[in-house]
C-alpha cells in the first residue's frame, strides 16, 4: 500500500510539472562530440466551449462582453496552438558546464504559426536569451488547463534579459519595452526606454513551506516633441508568494503583487503601466495590485485544482487627465478555476476544466463569461 502512495504522488508531482514549467526531461537523448543533446515536447489538443462570449484560443479578458451589450453566444474551438518542441544541450568544459535550452509553440501568429518560447544559454551562474521574467515564480501557481495562466500572480511572459544566478538569489536586467509595457503618450510624442528593467529575486523553504519574494525597478519615459524633452517616472513592483503542503494529499498557494508602473508583469493586467497627464504633460504612473490562491488535491491518479485570481488598476486620475482613457477603459478582471488533471499512461496527460470570468470598466458597467475546456497532451 505504500508502495501504491508513493507512485501515485511521483505521477501527480510529474503533471503538475509538465504544466507548470518548460518541459527539460526528454526521452530523446544523444551525443554529438562530447555535447549532450535532448529533444523533447509534446502534442497538446484543447477542446473548448464558451457558453456567452467567444473568449478566443485562452482567456482574452477584454473579450468578454458587458451585460448591456448585445452579441452572439456559445462558441465551440478545436485548436493545437499549445503543441511545444524543444532542444537542450550540455557541454562539460574545463571551465564549467555550458546549458543551453530552445524552445517554441504554436500560438505565433494569432495562433497556428511556430514562435519563440525560450532560447538561452547558462554557464557558472549566467544566463543570457530568452525566458520567464526574473520578476515572478512558479512557487504560488496552481495547475490551470487554459493556456492563459490565472490573473493576479507575477509570471507574466518571457522576455529577454541577462541574469545572475547564486544560491537561492538571482539578479537580471531584462527588456523594458515588452513585458511591462511602455507610456501611452496619446500622440504627443513616441514613447522610450533608456535603460532595461532591473529585478532581484530570492526563494527559500522551510520544511512543507515555500516561498519567493521579488522585485523590479523600471524607467518609464516618453520624448515631448513640443518641448524637445524627455519626461521621466520610476516604476516598482514587489511580488509574494507561497506554497504549503497541508498533507500528503493538499497543497495550498498563494501570490500577491503590487506595483505602481510595472503594467504587464502582473499577468493579464488590465492597463498599460503609465500615461501623460495632458494638463502637464508629464509621466504619471498607474498602480495595480493582483492576489491569486488557490490548492490542489491529489485524488486517483490525478489531481483536483481550485484556483481564484484577481487583478486591480487605479485608473481614476488617467480618466481624468488622458484621452486614452475613459469610462469603458478596463479596470479589474477575476477569474475562477476548477479542473481535475490526470495521467492517463506515461506521457499521456487528461484534464478537464470549468472556467469563470469577468471584467469591470471604470464607469462600474460589468460582464462574465463561462467557459469549459478539456485537452489531451502527449509528450515525448
Amino acid at each position: 500500500m505504500k508502495k501504491n502512495i508513493t507512485m501515485r504522488k511521483i505521477r501527480v508531482s510529474a503533471i503538475l510539472s509538465s504544466l507548470i514549467i518548460p518541459l527539460q526531461a526528454h526521452s530523446v537523448s544523444f551525443d554529438v562530440e562530447g555535447t549532450a543533446v535532448s529533444v523533447g515536447g509534446y502534442a497538446k489538443l484543447d477542446a473548448i466551449y464558451d457558453f456567452d462570449s467567444d473568449l478566443g484560443f485562452s482567456v482574452q479578458f477584454p473579450r468578454i462582453a458587458l451585460d448591456e451589450d448585445n452579441g452572439p453566444e456559445s462558441f465551440s474551438n478545436l485548436h493545437a496552438f499549445e503543441s511545444r518542441l524543444n532542444v537542450g544541450t550540455s557541454t562539460n568544459t574545463d571551465f564549467g558546464t555550458v546549458r543551453t535550452f530552445v524552445e517554441g509553440d504554436f500560438y505565433g501568429g494569432g495562433g497556428g504559426t511556430l514562435r519563440l518560447r525560450h532560447a538561452y544559454g547558462e554557464w557558472n551562474g549566467i544566463l543570457a536569451g530568452q525566458t520567464w521574467t526574473n520578476f515572478g515564480g512558479f512557487i504560488g501557481l496552481t495547475p490551470t488547463i487554459d493556456f492563459t495562466t490565472p490573473t493576479g500572480n507575477a509570471l507574466g511572459l518571457r522576455q529577454a534579459q541577462i541574469r545572475y544566478t547564486t544560491g537561492q538569489f538571482s539578479v537580471s536586467l531584462e527588456d523594458p519595452g515588452n513585458l511591462g509595457g511602455n507610456v501611452v503618450t496619446s500622440g504627443l510624442g513616441p514613447a522610450k526606454s533608456t535603460f532595461p528593467d532591473l529585478t532581484a529575486r530570492y526563494e527559500t523553504g522551510f520544511g512543507a513551506l515555500r516561498v519567493g519574494t521579488s522585485t523590479v525597478l523600471r524607467q518609464l519615459e516618453y520624448y515631448n516633441s513640443a518641448s524637445d524633452d524627455e519626461q521621466t517616472k520610476f516604476g516598482w513592483g514587489v511580488h509574494l508568494e507561497g506554497a504549503y503542503d497541508i498533507s500528503d494529499a493538499l497543497t495550498v498557494r498563494a501570490s500577491f503583487v503590487h506595483g505602481d508602473g510595472i503594467g504587464g508583469y502582473i499577468n493579464v493586467g488590465p492597463n498599460p503601466p503609465a500615461y501623460v497627464d495632458e494638463t502637464n504633460n508629464e509621466v504619471e504612473t498607474i498602480t495595480s495590485t493582483g492576489v491569486m490562491i488557490g490548492a490542489t488535491y491529489k485524488v486517483g491518479p490525478g489531481a483536483v485544482n481550485i484556483v481564484a485570481s484577481g487583478v486591480k488598476a487605479d485608473i481614476d486620475d488617467a480618466v481624468q487627465n488622458s484621452s486614452s482613457f475613459d469610462g469603458s477603459s478596463n479596470e479589474q478582471y477575476r477569474s475562477y478555476y476548477a479542473n481535475y488533471i490526470w495521467t492517463a499512461a506515461p506521457k499521456v496527460t487528461f484534464g478537464v476544466e470549468l472556467g469563470h470570468h469577468s471584467r469591470e470598466v471604470y464607469d462600474g458597467r460589468d460582464g462574465a463569461a463561462m467557459r469549459v475546456q478539456a485537452m489531451a497532451k502527449y509528450s515525448f
